[in-house]
């Protein structure tokens, strides 16, 4: 479980790591990235970089060997900027968060249109039996008199 000493380190991570692939990594290769998140790992020695690509799956691929070739410039800048005595090995890892999230749109989607099919086919319905079906004891009429 990472502390909040970590926690901060992640964030600063995740703001060097975007500034570097803002300025100074002029790869071709490298689309629109954004960084997400950055988990770190109990003792600080692994980061784990998450980040999404605007595009289909060849800028998605090209862009994981853009930053998989500039991890070591990354990483020593992270060093510098840190200042801590351990920088942290960085790996960097394609977020699913906008392809679950579009899945899990499609599956609201798809109830919604169900719940409305479902709605349409009740309108104007009728009980198929007596419209209070519960059981009530029987009252004679000479009773009640």
């Amino acid at each position: 479980m990472a502390g909040p000493r970590n926690a901060k380190v992640g964030d600063r991570i995740k703001v060097v790591v975007a500034q570097m692939l803002e300025r100074r990594v002029k790869d071709p290769r490298l689309g629109f990235v954004t960084i997400t998140d950055v988990r770190m790992t109990g003792d600080g020695q692994q980061a784990s970089v998450f980040y999404t690509v605007m595009g289909d799956e060849t800028a998605r691929a090209e862009t994981a060997a853009a930053l998989k070739s500039a991890t070591g410039l990354i990483r020593s800048e992270v060093g510098k900027q840190l200042g801590t005595r351990i920088t942290p090995s960085i790996d960097f890892y394609l977020d699913a968060v906008p392809e679950t999230a579009k899945e899990i749109e499609d599956l609201l989607a798809r109830a919604k249109a169900a719940d409305d099919a479902v709605a349409a086919q009740s309108t104007g319905a009728t009980y198929a039996g007596d419209a209070d079906p519960y059981k009530k004891p029987h009252v004679d009429e000479a009773d009640s008199e």
